[in-house]
């Protein structure tokens, strides 16, 4: 078994967001807000071919998460569940995911949209979101069946920094 692994940041994200509190807590609660995703100069080569994409999905480091709890109180919800349940950053290893618009590129920068991620995010890596690959017949969504509803409201109000 390996004890640990070692990402290195390919790039930053940038977003109006300066704090936790007040970033929606999914993309689909952040329609419209615009982002950039600057990419380190070594990296830029890998770019080839990704302005032909819609959408992006972002795989980041969740740097503002402090601690890791398994057992969390998500935004939507007042009782504890598994942190495994729930997309909550305080996780054993606080990697995020986000599907984005591409709304362009210059050079080593990515223009987004819908965008949920703190300013200065380290960036993990980029994949192409394609709906026929990621999209799946979902039946039970667990105990967000009954928060669903409050998803377009939703923001983070900072509990998992702590």
């Amino acid at each position: 078994m390996i004890d640990e692994i070692k990402y290195k940041p390919i790039g930053i994200i940038h977003s109006p967001f300066k704090k936790l509190q007040g970033i929606p807590i999914q993309p689909t609660a952040a329609k419209g807000i615009k982002g950039t995703v600057q990419i380190l100069p070594e990296y830029v080569g890998g770019l080839k071919d990704v302005e032909d994409f819609s959408h992006i999905i972002l795989i980041y480091y969740f740097h503002l998460s402090k601690k890791t709890r398994l057992k969390v109180k998500p935004y939507m919800d007042d009782q504890f569940r598994g942190v495994f349940s729930t997309r909550a950053p305080s996780r054993p290893n606080p990697i995020g995911l986000s599907v984005v618009r591409l709304v362009g590129i210059e050079g080593e920068t990515l223009h987004i949209q819908d965008v949920d991620i703190a300013d200065g995010t380290p960036l993990l890596d980029i994949k192409p979101y394609v709906p026929d690959f990621d999209t799946r017949e979902v039946v039970e969504i667990g105990w967000l069946k009954e928060n669903i509803h409050k998803l377009p409201s939703a923001k983070d109000d900072g509990r998992f920094k702590k």
